[in-house]
């Protein structure tokens, strides 16, 4: 019994420590690249919003964090194809494009009683039901403070050497940054790295520069050359926690993903034509009219294998999401079924009460009579 009980006291503490570890441990990733808080601190990107707008030869990315977290500092970077010019975003345009892909409500009538209609109306019985060593390997093309950020734009050739200015500059990214990088700095790419300025504040709603991050980040609107419309994802592979992305696609046409790189399948919550009248979306949506919402799951961050390659979708088939307001089909305030069985009901014993009248005033017809047999003549004496 006391080996028994040493057990399962091990067990418990060990399932503690682990759960410890995981608390105090540091997370980080966005679907843009990768963030990382102070040392010894914690944030998860709890929501990344952004929006991809390509009108055939330039890209324009707006992207907005959502962190929680004790950290009072966080840096982060996405690589871009072509040099960027950056800006802070309209945080109206996200409102507006929650308000442009908003469900359609509606009401489904339905004939027979569901649970939570009467007679199963009993609500005792279940709960009712969401981006250096050797300073010629690394340029920096412009550093700037944008609202509560800190961005450097850079090239690089080296990424060890990008990692080493990065971190000499105050922008502390994780050490596996050097092997993810490998493949922009191949392809040539720049990047935008960003860190939230400790002196302009946090750049959420909640909380000024001494606060932790918490809350909806200042968007980012980042404007680069493309020939075809890509969303950085690599850097993700860096996260410990799942992820999340939700995408608007802004195009001529509606777009589609050209494969789940690592991740569920992408979902499309809607596709159509906005027409705006002004504001961020308006201005963002000239020439670019149609809308597609995406939305992806990442439960294994490390199996992300590249970048989000958008292409034309077979066809413009509008979506649209529609969330059903379920109702009993009442006939006066009555269950329509009520009506329908109890006429049922009461036509068949109308017409049981029918047969039966009729056939207790049916005359009987009275048997024929009886005939007696023909008296029997006796035979005459044989000879």
């Amino acid at each position: 019994m006391k080996n028994a009980r040493t057990r399962i006291l091990t067990l418990v503490l060990t399932l503690l420590g682990v759960q410890l570890s995981w608390l105090v441990a540091p997370a980080y990733a966005c679907g843009c690249g990768a963030m990382v808080p102070d040392p010894a601190r914690e944030i998860a990107v709890s929501d990344e919003q952004s929006v991809l707008r390509w009108d055939g030869r330039q890209e324009q990315i707006v992207m907005r964090l959502t962190v929680n977290g004790d950290a009072r500092h966080a840096a982060w970077i996405m690589p871009v194809p072509h040099r960027a010019a950056v800006r802070l975003g309209d945080p109206a345009l996200f409102d507006q494009l929650a308000t442009a892909t908003a469900p359609v409500h509606r009401t489904r009538y339905h004939f027979w009683p569901y649970n939570g209609d009467w007679p199963f109306d009993d609500h005792d019985s279940a709960a009712d039901a969401p981006a250096p060593g050797a300073d010629s390997a690394v340029g920096v093309v412009d550093r700037q403070r944008l609202g509560p950020f800190d961005v450097a734009r850079l090239t690089a050739t080296d990424p060890a050497a990008l990692e080493d200015w990065l971190h000499t500059h105050g922008f502390s990214l994780p050490a596996r940054l050097k092997t993810a990088l490998r493949p922009y700095v191949d392809r040539h790419w720049e990047y935008v790295a960003v860190r939230l300025a400790p002196d302009t504040g946090t750049g959420t709603g909640t909380g000024g520069s001494t606060g932790p991050l918490h809350g909806a980040l200042d968007p980012l609107h980042l404007t680069f050359a493309s020939d075809r419309p890509v969303y950085p994802m690599r850097l993700s592979r860096l996260a410990s926690l799942p992820q999340s992305l939700g995408l608007y696609v802004l195009a001529a046409h509606r777009m589609q993903t050209r494969s789940a790189i690592g991740g569920l399948q992408p979902t499309v919550l809607f596709a159509g034509r906005v027409h705006p009248h002004g504001g961020a979306l308006g201005k963002l949506a000239a020439r670019t009219p149609y809308l597609t919402a995406l939305t992806q799951r990442f439960p294994e961050p490390s199996r992300i294998s590249g970048d989000h390659e958008l292409v034309r979708a077979a066809a413009d088939t509008p979506v649209q999401q529609v969330d059903y307001e379920d109702r009993l089909l009442t006939v006066g305030g009555i269950p329509a079924w009520l009506l329908t069985v109890g006429g049922i009901l009461l036509a068949a014993g109308t017409a049981f009460t029918v047969v039966v009248v009729r056939r207790s005033r049916r005359p009987v017809t009275p048997p024929p009579p009886v005939q007696p047999p023909p008296p029997v003549t006796p035979s005459a004496p044989l000879g």
